[in-house]
């Protein structure tokens, strides 16, 4: 769930929860107070408003009082009726009313309820308004008291008033006790329910962040080695993913850079051993001469003959050198174009064999079915790679008569050229090393062999910059086949 959706939904919710404790507390409160919510719907039906109220007071009082009224005038031997008059008073009492009968001056039926001095010399007297005294209270002590009054003439001569009074105090008292405890019961709502939406939001957004600042943490102390397990699918978990992606990557990076580092410790260890070897035999060779020790024209052209040698050997170093500094560092331009690889590869093979026969090489070529055979390529870069493959053929041959063979197939996107070879082969220990800069598989470095060790390893970062791949099959007695694909041209 995400953050968005998870706050929209604690907002409603913070609404609506409170809204339903609320309501559930005053329906709790509303039974101990009244008993029964049958008499508290009641009572709210009648007495709610105060005594504006009166004018929504259920049919029963105004029907009570329209029928003492009509006995009064045409029955007044039942209006005097004590029984009678006690009998009404109880249905009134029945709906939280009292009957009170005033005649002259003299109270002749007072409801037990109403039965005080100070409330009944309140009411109005005969010939005022017999309608709803609707901005007149008659109190007594803390009650509120609205009335009903009709007057009427007994006999033609009696005057008579006619009361129905509701007690409205009940309800104030109600109110003093009853609202506190409602405004408390929405605060305890609020409170609750906010108090425990705060804690469910924040605990979910608090809880991944901390991980975060625990991984910030670590990182600062220089520790990669940790992986960060996203807690949440929401926007923090996403975070989460892609701040453990950052901190692969930074390790990756590091790792590299330390890697990097090692390498060109390594480097510069090998350009000083590869570069003494030479210089020192130079050296060597100098100083015979100059100390005589080349004393017939036979011996000074030897020596001469190997300082020559040896300085090309230097020169070849510092060239492969010089290439492979570019290469790793991107700073070679590559020049592609279109070519037919069948056709290329012949040319190839055609002057390889020339060099090659010389010492009972054999080089052959077999085409792909397939011509033209159009891939993108630079020329000059691919024939640097043949040149070291085979040169490291050639280096490693260790039998009389060799042979040395090119092929080509026809792949669904790419072209794999093949270049094989029937000498010692390499040991499966050192397979997967031999496209590693400086690497030789004949560790003692002897002068039959020689070379810098970065022949295969230019040809790799080569094949690479072409977007392909390249790879070695091979073992001890049965040759060496060295693969490397590459992209056909488009169209």
């Amino acid at each position: 769930m995400s953050i968005r959706v998870r706050l929209l939904l604690s907002y409603i919710a913070m609404l609506v929860v409170p809204i339903f404790f609320f309501i559930v507390a005053v329906f709790f409160i509303v039974l101990a107070f009244l008993g029964d919510i049958k008499s508290a719907k009641e009572f709210y039906q009648i007495d709610f408003g105060n005594h504006e109220s009166f004018s929504r007071v259920v049919a029963g009082d105004e029907q009570i009082l329209t029928e003492l009224v009509g006995i009064a005038k045409y029955a007044p031997q039942t209006f005097a009726d004590q029984q009678f008059l006690r009998d009404r008073d109880q249905e009134l009492n029945a709906i939280k009313s009292g009957l009170v009968i005033r005649s002259g001056n003299e109270f002749t039926y007072v409801s037990p309820t109403l039965n005080s001095p100070e409330l009944l010399a309140q009411l109005p007297g005969y010939g005022s308004s017999s309608m709803m005294h609707k901005n007149d209270d008659l109190t007594l002590n803390q009650d509120s008291y609205t009335y009903q009054k009709r007057d009427v003439l007994v006999n033609g001569k009696e005057q008579v008033s006619v009361f129905v009074l509701k007690n409205s105090g009940h309800f104030q008292q109600l109110a003093h006790r009853f609202f506190p405890l409602i405004f408390i019961s929405l605060l305890v709502a609020l409170a609750l329910t906010n108090g425990l939406l705060t804690y469910w939001v924040s605990r979910s957004i608090l809880r991944p962040l901390g991980a975060l600042k625990q991984a910030t943490e670590q990182i600062k102390e220089g520790n990669l080695s940790f992986k960060l397990v996203p807690q949440t699918k929401d926007e923090i978990g996403a975070l989460s993913v892609a701040f453990d992606e950052m901190r692969g990557k930074l390790k990756e990076s590091i790792e590299l850079q330390l890697q990097y580092e090692e390498n060109r410790k390594e480097l510069i260890s090998n350009i000083s051993h590869d570069l003494k070897t030479p210089i020192t035999a130079i050296k060597g060779y100098v100083e015979g001469i100059k100390d005589g020790v080349a004393n017939t024209p036979e011996k000074l052209d030897k020596y001469l003959t190997i300082i020559e040698s040896k300085a090309t050997a230097m020169d070849q170093l510092i060239e492969e050198l010089f290439l492979f500094s570019k290469l790793d560092l991107k700073r070679l331009p590559f020049t592609f174009e279109q070519v037919d690889l069948n056709e290329y590869l012949q040319d190839c093979t055609e002057e390889l064999q020339l060099e090659l026969e010389k010492r009972g090489i054999a080089v052959t070529f077999q085409p792909s079915a397939k011509s033209p055979l159009l891939c993108t390529v630079d020329r000059d870069k691919l024939k640097r790679v043949i040149t070291n493959i085979v040169g490291n053929s050639v280096k490693y041959m260790d039998r009389e008569y060799g042979r040395i063979t090119l092929a080509v197939q026809d792949e669904q996107e790419m072209v794999q050229v093949q270049i094989g070879d029937d000498g010692p082969g390499i040991s499966a220990e050192a397979l997967p090393f031999i496209f590693e800069r400086f690497y030789r598989a004949d560790q003692s470095r002897n002068t039959s062999t020689g070379g810098s060790g970065l022949g295969l390893a230019i040809a790799k970062q080569i094949i690479e910059e072409h977007g392909g791949r390249i790879w070695a099959e091979s073992g001890p007695k049965r040759g060496t086949r060295i693969s490397f694909t590459l992209r056909k041209a488009e169209g």
